[in-house]
């Protein structure tokens, strides 16, 4: 079946890349392998890295689900010759791109950041040589998150007078995927005072600063032209009646997939996915095989990559939280516990229809810390704490908050008593490679489509073409 077609902005690419050196590392890079959200070779890529690498341009690096900005990003960190630091909201997030925490980088305090808390550090070599700031999971940082990085990149960075110092800064991610979270009452309130919206693009320096978006078009977790109009009408809200009825068509409320199938059940809160695990777990005849992590150095207990006691037995269904470097699996791959011995687990997966059996064996996790590297005179990314443990977590249910980024073949989605969060639904259903792979338990409504305006607002206004 045909992909979509991609659209090409802000600079015109190449399109018909044949011999350079960057052309034949992407086609290396991004080609179709074992890893169901690899990528194939588009001009798209090559323009959006020409943008990142070769201009001071403040770029957002924005796509529906499934079209690779995480992909980009590793390219860019594994090719570019700048002094750079990758940046993240959360602590899983920053593990998973191998970056650091914003609050940790700036050392940050955790809540509202007043203009007095921010000040002038003695040792600014850092911050100096630093020529760009990539902040990865954009959706998710608060405005006064991000009008702090900028008053505190001008009392540290090399040119006062210019936003974020004058380094060059990129967003990447989805406004129609996890949004910002404000925790109290009190702080909402301040919040609203001082900002349009919680969003990024409220802040004070986003209005004076000139930023070039950078959509990326072509889809890769789906390629059924009729499951990508009705995700895309979901995602604008532009989704008619006759269009919900057609996704209900996956309505069965009744189904429970059998101990061999390979589904998981998305849900709209920890406790009904803990309980779903718990309950399949109970069923499960054999013993539990218990595994502690080892864990060293200053590695937060608060942003573990998998569980500190992991608990298996036989017919346990998995899920992979690190992509495999062999390519046997990637970062939310299910699979069915088959083996368990003490030094590995015999763990079976299933990709298109094929099934393989692999030993998995104790993978350890990294936490970062930028630092300046006198003698190098480079920005480097040292590790301060290691965390080591299977790559494997209990998985018939998990949250559609926690599957964020993940790909699924098959998939039971649970609303409960509804969704609640913009951007959940769009979230649960864009996990999906296909509509047929889809099990709805509750019916979608057209109050479950919820799309914060302010977003589709903004989007509307900075769309590329």
């Amino acid at each position: 079946m045909s992909r979509e077609k991609s659209k090409i902005s802000l600079v015109k690419a190449r399109q018909n890349p044949k011999d350079s050196a960057l052309e034949q590392v992407l086609k290396t890079a991004l080609t179709k392998s074992s890893d169901p959200e690899s990528l194939d070779l588009n001009p798209e890529f090559l323009k959006a890295f020409e943008l990142m690498e070769n201009s001071t341009e403040n770029l957002f690096i924005t796509g529906k689900a499934g079209t690779g900005k995480s992909t980009l990003l590793s390219y860019f960190k594994a090719h570019t010759k700048k002094e750079y630091v990758v940046l993240a909201p959360t602590g899983v997030a920053a593990l998973n791109v191998g970056g650091q925490t914003i609050h940790s980088f700036f050392r940050f305090a955790p809540g509202p950041i007043r203009p007095e808390d921010i000040r002038r550090r003695r040792r600014r070599e850092l911050f100096e040589l630093l020529e760009t700031i990539i902040i990865d999971e954009i959706s998710m940082v608060r405005a006064d998150l991000l009008d702090a990085i900028d008053q505190f990149m001008r009392l540290n960075g090399k040119i006062s007078e210019a936003p974020f110092g004058g380094a060059q800064v990129i967003f990447i991610g989805d406004l129609f995927q996890l949004p910002p979270v404000i925790s109290v009452e009190d702080e909402a309130m301040l919040f609203e005072a001082a900002y349009d919206s919680p969003y990024f693009f409220s802040a004070h320096v986003f209005g004076r600063t000139g930023f070039n978006t950078v959509q990326l078009e072509q889809v890769y977790r789906q390629e059924e032209a009729r499951f990508l109009a009705l995700l895309n009408g979901i995602r604008n809200k532009n989704i008619t009646s006759e269009e919900i009825d057609e996704l209900n068509e996956r309505y069965f409320p009744n189904f429970e997939p059998s101990d061999e199938d390979f589904f998981i059940t998305l849900t709209t809160t920890n406790q009904l996915a803990a309980v779903i695990n718990e309950a399949h777990l109970k069923k499960l005849r054999p013993k539990i095989r218990s595994f502690s992590a080892e864990l060293s150095g200053d590695f937060s207990r608060k942003v573990l990559p998998a569980e500190e006691n992991l608990q298996l037995k036989v017919g346990a269904q998995v899920m992979f939280v690190k992509n495999d470097p062999a390519r046997r699996w990637v970062n939310g791959t299910i699979g069915k516990v088959r083996e368990i011995r003490d030094d590995s687990v015999g763990v079976e997966v299933e990709y298109e229809g094929k099934r393989r059996l692999h030993e998995v064996e104790r993978v350890s996790w990294e936490m970062l810390a930028y630092e300046y590297n006198a003698d190098a005179g480079k920005i480097t990314a040292e590790p301060i704490g290691t965390f080591k443990q299977f790559p494997l977590k209990l998985a018939w249910a998990i949250t559609i908050h926690k599957s964020q980024g993940k790909t699924f073949e098959k998939a039971v989605i649970d609303l409960g008593r509804g969704a609640f969060a913009h951007g959940q639904v769009y979230v649960a259903l864009s996990r999906c490679t296909t509509l047929g792979g889809i099990v709805l338990k509750k019916k979608i409504r057209p109050n479950d489509l919820i799309s914060d305006p302010k977003v589709v607002r903004f989007m509307q206004e900075n769309a590329t073409s």
